[in-house]
């Protein structure tokens, strides 16, 4: 199979890298993220990477908490995330740096633009941590902006749900499962791929989205090299 694309944007919910735990981190579950990301990688293609950190702590959940500092502890669950996603792709070989949009220098490198298109051109994975270093804005929307910065040819959307339905498939076990859709129809069906801030990125940027169930390890190479397999946004 061949890679359809040279240049990705992962998106990988926190809540993927918690497996059966549900909460915190699962090794066995990020050893096997990355050896599914190694798989593209070693076909060429470049690796930019967005994690969520819902796993650690979901901000918008908390009644009480100042949302602007819910978010921010959001953030630093993300950068967390990155340095654990990080540690397992380099024990299999894959050079990676993480870039975060709210400095911390000490563990990670602050995003910059250029540096991270100079990393990917050198097949250096890039970690985007710390969402969009602002609050009120999902880790959904930095996958939207980075693609959208980096030039990326897709956001590649690994989902505990295989595909994009019209309901939630384990509540409603008659929910419709969609094939293809564009950005319009994700957001007029108010469709829970994405939220609304970064399907309107990705609509007006031109960016495709292919959603696709994380817990095949084939899905994620299947996905590079253009099959039909979950659910193909444009």
């Amino acid at each position: 199979m061949e890679p359809k694309y040279k240049r990705v944007v992962l998106k990988i919910s926190g809540e993927a890298l918690a497996g059966p735990k549900k909460t915190g981190l699962d090794e066995d579950t990020i050893e096997s993220i990355a050896a599914d990301v190694k798989k593209i990688h070693d076909q060429g293609v470049q690796i930019g990477v967005v994690v969520g950190g819902g796993n650690f702590w979901r901000g918008r959940t908390s009644k009480s908490m100042d949302r602007a500092t819910a978010d921010y502890m959001g953030m630093l669950a993300t950068v967390i995330n990155s340095l654990a996603l990080q540690d397992a792709f380099e024990a299999i070989g894959m050079p990676t740096r993480v870039q975060t949009a709210i400095e911390m220098k000490e563990v990670a490198e602050p995003y910059i633009r250029r540096r991270a298109i100079n990393q990917l051109n050198k097949n250096i994975v890039v970690i985007f941590g710390a969402g969009t270093g602002n609050p009120f804005f999902s880790t959904d929307t930095t996958a939207a902006l980075r693609a959208a910065e980096i030039e990326a040819d897709i956001i590649l959307l690994a989902k505990k749900v295989d595909a994009v339905y019209d309901s939630d498939p384990e509540e409603n076990p008659d929910a419709k499962k969609y094939e293809r859709l564009t950005h319009q129809e994700v957001l007029e069906k108010n469709l829970k791929v994405m939220d609304s801030t970064a399907a309107s990125i990705c609509r007006d940027n031109g960016i495709k989205i292919h959603v696709f169930g994380i817990a095949d390890p084939d899905n994620m190479i299947k996905a590079v090299c253009g099959e039909p397999i979950g659910t193909f946004i444009s």
